[in-house]
């Protein structure tokens, strides 16, 4: 050991100096000792059930993680892979129109305009409305799925929770929300993942990112981006540029 002696003996002076000797080792392994440093700290502090403020360690800052983002073709192979109509559509809105999870299952047919290749997005994050373009390709693939599934009014509609014996009447009394389930939505992306062999871990909020990115990458302005994301702040959409200039320097490396 650095001192000679147990750590639970240490001074909060012997801890502060240790503490700053690795912080100025110019060496690359030496971010990396002094989190574990500190987290073996706090481990045999819990043991003696002791506070962090015993030895004064200090807080470890959290890394902000950037968002996954997946490449067109990516995209494209998960769109290809959709066994039902209904998920390789739902899945070409979340990816095509940026949208959120809870926005996608609040898609009404009254908020479709085909002639003007626009969706409405009414219930979008602080009930803050907005609409965001439909691609003809789009408009094509949910016509053809309005004609084969005859929605009545929400566009992706799931199925009541069937009870023993097939009884549905309870969910139904309770007022079961026809509408598709958070959970039916990430399944229908996992299996669309699996499929198409993507080995990154995607979301619906997965999607969204990439939308917002792919948009960077084709030349669009970031002020628009806001807009059509429904970001109520500017500093939010700028999340997208880091992870583009991240995206930039990989391809180039």
């Amino acid at each position: 050991m650095h001192y000679g002696i147990v750590a639970i003996k240490l001074t909060q002076d012997q801890v502060e100096d240790y503490l700053y000797h690795l912080k100025s080792l110019n060496k690359s392994p030496s971010e990396s000792t002094f989190k574990h440093t500190i987290h073996g700290l706090r481990f045999m502090l819990n043991q003696y059930d002791l506070p962090y403020s015993y030895l004064k360690l200090p807080k470890l800052p959290r890394q902000k993680q950037l968002p996954v983002v997946l490449s067109k073709q990516e995209v494209y192979s998960m769109l290809e892979h959709c066994t039902l109509l209904k998920h390789k559509i739902l899945i070409g809105l979340l990816y095509g129109c940026g949208l959120r999870c809870f926005e996608v299952r609040n898609i009404r047919l009254r908020d479709l305009d085909f002639d003007r290749q626009q969706l409405h997005v009414t219930q979008g994050k602080g009930k803050k409305p907005r609409y965001v373009p439909l691609s003809r390709h789009l408009v094509r693939g949910v016509k053809a799925y309005i004609s084969a599934e005859k929605p009545k009014d929400w566009l992706f509609n799931g199925q009541p929770v069937e009870r023993a014996g097939g009884d549905t009447s309870a969910s139904l009394s309770a007022g079961f929300d026809s509408r598709y389930s958070q959970r039916g939505v990430q399944w229908a992306i996992n299996q669309a993942v699996k499929r198409a062999g993507i080995a990154k871990r995607v979301t619906t909020h997965t999607l969204r990112h990439t939308y917002a990115t792919h948009l960077l990458e084709d030349g669009l302005d970031i002020m628009s981006i806001k807009e059509l994301m429904g970001h109520a702040r500017l500093e939010t959409t700028m999340l997208y540029l880091h992870s583009l200039s991240r995206l930039i320097r990989d391809r180039t490396a």
